[in-house]
C-alpha cells in the first residue's frame, strides 16, 4: 500500500470488498499479437466508479492471427460500452433487450459457437472476453467501459484492479482519480506485483477532497523488463459527522449518503442456525466450528443468543435465549466445538424453531426494549427432510417471522440453492451471501457476522419536501449497521427550492432520533464542475444504476403483476442508460467474414453456479457452457508471473544499550565481519557462516575439547545438510555483529508471550508445538494501529477494525499504509516495518525442521521496557566465563536467570531455502 499525502489523517484497512476489475489480454502463440499499450482509467466521483480499460494490439506475424481481449469486472458492475477499432473502422457493442438479441444468440448457438461473452469467474468477478482476427501488420484497439457504486462495508470502499497482460507492454499505465466532497479521511494502496524497483513508478497526490493515483512504469528505467501481473488495490473512506448526512447535487440529480458517527450499538438477540447434515462433513463443518467459536467471542455482554443445529432433526443448545456472559459464551463454544455432521437437511423445522425461540422470549418479556433480533442461517444444501418445497418453506418462514425479525442466509459452496436462500432472506428484511469453499471459509463467515454484529439504527426513513424532489429511490430501511452506509438518490423538481433539506428518522436502543441535513443547490452544482475528476452526468447515471439494482432486488420477492411492473421499469432504465443488466444484452458486431455478432449478458447468482437467471428461451442447456474455450484466470493470488523478489533478509545487528554490562564470548582466531542492515541504501556484504581463518579462509567451529574443527572438511566427510536443523528463532546478541543466538524451545504449554514492547506498541505471541518442533501460529499485534497479523502454516490473516484479509504464503505483496509497510516475497518472507520501529519478520520454512520462523530487524529500536520469552534477551545480558573443559559452553545470565549456551552448527533460514550453515550460541528454553 502507498501512504496518502501529507496532511491526511489515515487509518489502516485490509479488506477486499466492492470493486474488482481483473484485466487480462491473452496473446497468440510466439507473441505474434503484441500489446503495445494497455491503460486503465478509473474516475470515482462520490463513490460511483467509471472505469475505462483500453488495450492496443498489433499483429507482427505474416499471417492472420487471433487477438483476445479479456477483462474481469465486479459482479455488481454494469458494462456500459464496448468497441473495437480495426483498420480505422469502429465496431461498437449495442445494448438491447434480451428478446431482441435472441436471433443473433440462437444463430451462434446453432453454429456450435460460443455465444456468451460474459461469465462468472470468481467470488466477486465476471469475465468479459472477445476475440477477433487481425490481419498482418494491422492494429486493433479494444475499449471496455463499466460502472459501479462502491459499497461501504466494515468502514471502507475498495477499488481493486488486476493487471495481467501476460507479456511485456511498451506503455502500461493506470490512473485513478477520486473526488469526494465530504473529504477523504484516509487512502491506501496495495499491490501483488510491486517491488522496491517499481515503487517510484507509483505516485499519489492528494488534497482534502481529491486524489490521483498513477502507476506508470518506465521501460527506460528498467521497470518493464519483466512481465507484470497481479492485483492493484485502492482503499479509502471519507470524513463523517454526527449528523451523518451528506447531500450532493449535480445536473439536477441528488445523492444522499447516510452513515452517522458516534452512535451506540443496539443490543441484539441472535440465533445461529447451523446445518450439520452429512454434506457438511469434513472441512466445511470444521471451518464452521472454527468461525462459530470466533464469532461467539465477539458477542457483547448485553447481547442474547442461542445455537440451533439441524440435520434431519433439530436441536437447540438452550431452551431459551441466554445472555452473552463469559460463562454462557464458554459453554456455547464447547458446544460448537462438538458439532458433528450427519443426516439430512430439515431447513423448514430449523427455521420455525428459531422463530419460536424468539417469540417465546418476546412473550416472556426476556428481550430488552429496543433490541434487534437476528436469525443467521448457514446451510450447504437443498431441503431433503420434512417440508422440501422451497416455495412452501419461504411462505412458512415469512408468515412466522411476520416482519418482526431479520433473517440472513449464508449458502456454503455451490450445492446450495442460492435463489431459494436469496428469496428467503429478502422476504424477511435480510440478505443472502455465498460462502466459498476455500482455506479462508471460516474468515468469510466471521467477516459476514462482523457486518451485522453492530446494529446502530432501526426503522430508518428518509424524508424530503414534496415540492423539491421526484423519482426518489428506496427511502426506508429496516436496519443500519456500523461500518455500512445507506444511499438514497433522486431527481430535483424543476422549481425546487435553492436549499434541499432532508430528515432521517430512526430508532436507537431506547429512543427515536432525527437527523437533519441541508445542502445548497448552487454550491453543490459548483463542486462538480471539474472535468478531470467528473465524467458526464455521473449523478444521473448513479441514480439509474442504484434504481435498477433495487428494482432487480425487489423482483426476487415479488410475483405476478407487481413483478412484471418492476421488470418493465428496470428494463426501460437499462436501455435508456445503456447498462448490461440481467434484463439486457449487448450485441458485439465483428468484421465481415467472421462470426458476425456475439452477445454479452449479465450473469446472475443462481442455485449452483453464477449463470444467468434470465437465459434466452429454449437455451438453458447452452448457457451453462457458454463462453470462449480458453483458459479462465484462476485464483487471483496464484495467477500470473511475478516481479523480482524483495531484498533478502541479512543478519541483524544490535547496538548495545549499556556496553559495559555486556561481555561477549569470543573464539580464538575468529574474525568478526558483518554489515549493519540499517544502512538500507547499501547492499550488505554477507557475513561468514562461522569463524573464518584470516590466512587460510577455512571455516572453523570450536569443539568441546577446545580444538578447532575444519567445517569445510567435516561437511564433505560427515555432515549432511538435511541433518542440521533450523532453530525456530535466531537473535543477534547485543552489541555483536556475527554472534547469533539460536533459540530452541523445548518446553511450551499454551500460547507464549514471545516479546512485548509497550513503548513500541508491539506484541508478539505464539503457540509452539514441542513434538513437531515448530510454531503452529505466531501473532503480531501493532497496538498503535489496532492491527493484528496472525500467521499459520496455511496462510496469513491481517485484521484491523473488524476486517480480515487472508494472504497465501509465497505470494508477492507490497503494501504501504500510514504507519506500516507490509511486504512479502516469493520465499514467503513477510516483513512488518515502520519508521523508528522494530521490524518483525515471519517465514514459512519448509526445510529441515519445517514450520513458521520468526525474524527481527532494527532491534536497537527496542525500548528499555521490552520483555517476554525472547524480549528478555534485549535487556541486561551478561556472559559467564567459559568452562575449563569446553570453551564452546558458556552461561548466559538474563535478568537474574542463567541459561546454558553451547556453540553449535545450525541452519540459517534468514535468507530463505535451502539455508546456510552457521555457528551460533544455542540456548534451550
Amino acid at each position: 500500500m502507498k501512504a496518502s499525502g501529507p496532511g491526511c489523517t489515515c487509518g489502516v484497512t485490509l479488506v477486499l470488498l466492492s470493486l474488482l476489475a481483473v484485466l487480462h489480454a491473452t496473446t497468440a502463440q510466439k507473441n505474434d499479437i503484441s500489446i503495445y499499450s494497455f491503460t486503465v482509467d478509473s474516475k470515482v466521483s462520490s463513490r460511483f466508479a467509471h472505469t475505462v480499460v483500453t488495450s492496443r494490439v498489433v499483429n507482427r506475424a505474416e499471417t492472420v492471427q487471433e487477438a483476445t481481449f479479456q477483462v474481469e469486472l465486479p459482479k455488481r458492475a454494469f458494462i456500459t460500452n464496448f468497441s473495437m477499432i480495426i483498420e480505422g473502422v469502429t465496431y461498437p457493442g449495442n445494448i438491447k433487450e434480451k428478446a431482441a438479441a435472441q436471433e443473433q444468440y440462437s444463430a451462434a448457438v446453432a453454429r456450435g459457437e460460443s455465444a456468451g461473452l460474459v461469465k462468472a469467474t470468481g467470488r466477486k468477478t465476471e469475465q468479459f472476453q472477445v476475440s477477433v482476427n487481425v490481419a498482418p501488420a494491422a492494429k486493433v484497439t479494444f475499449e471496455l467501459v463499466y460502472e459501479e457504486l462502491l459499497k461501504r462495508q466494515l468502514g471502507v470502499y475498495e477499488l481493486l484492479l488486476k493487471v495481467q497482460p501476460q507479456q511485456l507492454v511498451k506503455h502500461l499505465q493506470m490512473d485513478i482519480h477520486i473526488f469526494e466532497p465530504q473529504g477523504i479521511s484516509f487512502l491506501e494502496t496495495e499491490s501483488t506485483f510491486m517491488t522496491s524497483e517499481l515503487a517510484n513508478a507509483l505516485t499519489i497526490s492528494q488534497n482534502k477532497t481529491k486524489a490521483h493515483i498513477q502507476f506508470k512504469p518506465q521501460k527506460t528505467a528498467g521497470q518493464l523488463d519483466k512481465v507484470l501481473g497481479g492485483n492493484f488495490i485502492v482503499r479509502y473512506d471519507v470524513n463523517r459527522t454526527l449528523s451523518g448526512g451528506s447531500i450532493q447535487i449535480e445536473n439536477g440529480y441528488f445523492v444522499h449518503y447516510f452513515a452517522p458517527e458516534g452512535l451506540p450499538t443496539i443490543p441484539k438477540n441472535v440465533i445461529f442456525v447451523i446445518d450439520k447434515s452429512g454434506s457438511m462433513s469434513g472441512r466445511k463443518i470444521q471451518q464452521t466450528r472454527e468461525a462459530l467459536i470466533k464469532i461467539l467471542d465477539d458477542l457483547k455482554p448485553n447481547d442474547q443468543f442461542n445455537l440451533i443445529s439441524f440435520s434431519g432433526d433439530v436441536t437447540h443448545w438452550k431452551p431459551l435465549l441466554v445472555p452473552a456472559s463469559p460463562e454462557n459464551v464458554g459453554q456455547a463454544k464447547r458446544y460448537a466445538a462438538n458439532i458433528e455432521a450427519q443426516g439430512g437437511t430439515n431447513i423448514n423445522n430449523a427455521m420455525l424453531t428459531a422463530v419460536r425461540l424468539l417469540q417465546s422470549a418476546n412473550q416472556k418479556e426476556l428481550l430488552s426494549d429496543g433490541s434487534v433480533s437476528l436469525i443467521i442461517l448457514l446451510t450447504d444444501g437443498d431441503p431433503t427432510v420434512g417440508e422440501t418445497s422451497p416455495a412452501r418453506i419461504q411462505k412458512n418462514v415469512q408468515k412466522a417471522i411476520d416482519g418482526q425479525y431479520s433473517l440472513f442466509c449464508l449458502g456454503f459452496g455451490f450445492d446450495v440453492s442460492y435463489v431459494f436462500l436469496e428469496k428467503l432472506a429478502l422476504d424477511n428484511g435480510g440478505l443472502a451471501r455465498r460462502i466459498y469453499e476455500d482455506s479462508d471459509s471460516a474468515l468469510q463467515l466471521q467477516d459476514f457476522y462482523q457486518e451485522v454484529a453492530n446494529p446502530l439504527l432501526t426503522a430508518v426513513n428518509f424524508e424530503y419536501p414534496d415540492n423539491a424532489v421526484d423519482k426518489v429511490s428506496q427511502d426506508n430501511f429496516r436496519l443500519l449497521f456500523k461500518g455500512s452506509e445507506i444511499v438514497v438518490v433522486g431527481k430535483l423538481r424543476d422549481q425546487s427550492p435553492d436549499v434541499l433539506s432532508a430528515k432521517v428518522r430512526g430508532q436507537l436502543h431506547m429512543q427515536n432520533i432525527t437527523f437533519q441535513t441541508e445542502s445548497s443547490v448552487a454550491e453543490q452544482e459548483k463542486e462538480f464542475q471539474s472535468p478531470k475528476y467528473i465524467f458526464h452526468s455521473f449523478m444521473e447515471r448513479l441514480w439509474a444504476y442504484l434504481t435498477i439494482q433495487q428494482l432487480l432486488e425487489q423482483m426476487v420477492s415479488a410475483s405476478g403483476a407487481e413483478k412484471q411492473a418492476l421488470e418493465t421499469r428496470a428494463l426501460n432504465l437499462s436501455l435508456s442508460y445503456s447498462f448490461v443488466t440481467p434484463l439486457t444484452s449487448m450485441v458485439v458486431t465483428k468484421p465481415e467474414g467472421e462470426q458476425r455478432s456475439e452477445v454479452a449478458e449479465k450473469p446472475v447468482e443462481t442455485s449452483h453456479h453464477s449463470f444467468s437467471r434470465f437465459p434466452p428461451v429454449g437455451d438453458t442447456m447452452h448457457r451453462k457452457t457458454a463462453g470462449p474455450s480458453r483458459r479462465i484466470p484462476s485464483d487471483p493470488w496464484r495467477d500470473g508471473l511475478r516481479g523480482p523478489p524483495n531484498a533478502p533478509l541479512y543478519p541483524l545487528y544490535l547496538t548495545p544499550r549499556e556496553p559495559d554490562m555486556m561481555l561477549a564470548p569470543s573464539i580464538p582466531g575468529e574474525v568478526l565481519q558483518g554489515e549493519d542492515l540499517r544502512a538500507r541504501d547499501v547492499a550488505p556484504a554477507r557475513a561468514p557462516a562461522v569463524a573464518s581463518d584470516p590466512v587460510t579462509g577455512r571455516l572453523w567451529e570450536k569443539k568441546a575439547s577446545g580444538n578447532s574443527t575444519d567445517l569445510s572438511q567435516r561437511a564433505k566427510a560427515t555432515s549432511s545438510p538435511a541433518l542440521i536443523q533450523a532453530p525456530p528463532v535466531i537473535l543477534m546478541l547485543p552489541g555483536q555483529s556475527v554472534n547469533r543466538l539460536c533459540v530452541d524451545i523445548k518446553h511450551s504449554q499454551g500460547p507464549m508471550k514471545l516479546l512485548s514492547d509497550p513503548d513500541q506498541g508491539i506484541e508478539v505471541t505464539g503457540q509452539y508445538e514441542t513434538e513437531k518442533a515448530q510454531f503452529s501460529w505466531i501473532e503480531v499485534t501493532l497496538k498503535n494501529l489496532q492491527l493484528q497479523v496472525r500467521a499459520s502454516p496455511e496462510h496469513v490473516v491481517v485484521t484491523q477494525n473488524r476486517r480480515n484479509s487472508a494472504y497465501k504464503w509465497k505470494e508477492m505483496l507490497f503494501s504501504m499504509m500510514p504507519g506500516l509497510n507490509m511486504t512479502m516475497d516469493k520465499t514467503g518472507l513477510l516483513l512488518l516495518s515502520s519508521a523508528d520501529k522494530v521490524t518483525v519478520g515471519l517465514l514459512p520454512w519448509d526445510g529441515p525442521g519445517e514450520g513458521l520462523r520468526l525474524l527481527l530487524r532494527d532491534t536497537d529500536r527496542f525500548s528499555s521496557h521490552v520483555n517476554g520469552t525472547l524480549g528478555q534477551f534485549y535487556q541486561d545480558v551478561l556472559w559467564g566465563p567459559p568452562t575449563e573443559a569446553d570453551d564452546s559452553k558458556r552461561t548466559l545470565r538474563v535478568q537474574g536467570r542463567d541459561y546454558s549456551a553451547t556453540r553449535l552448527v545450525k541452519l540459517d533460514y534468514q535468507e530463505g531455502s535451502p539455508g546456510t550453515e552457521i555457528s551460533c550460541w544455542s540456548v534451550e528454553l
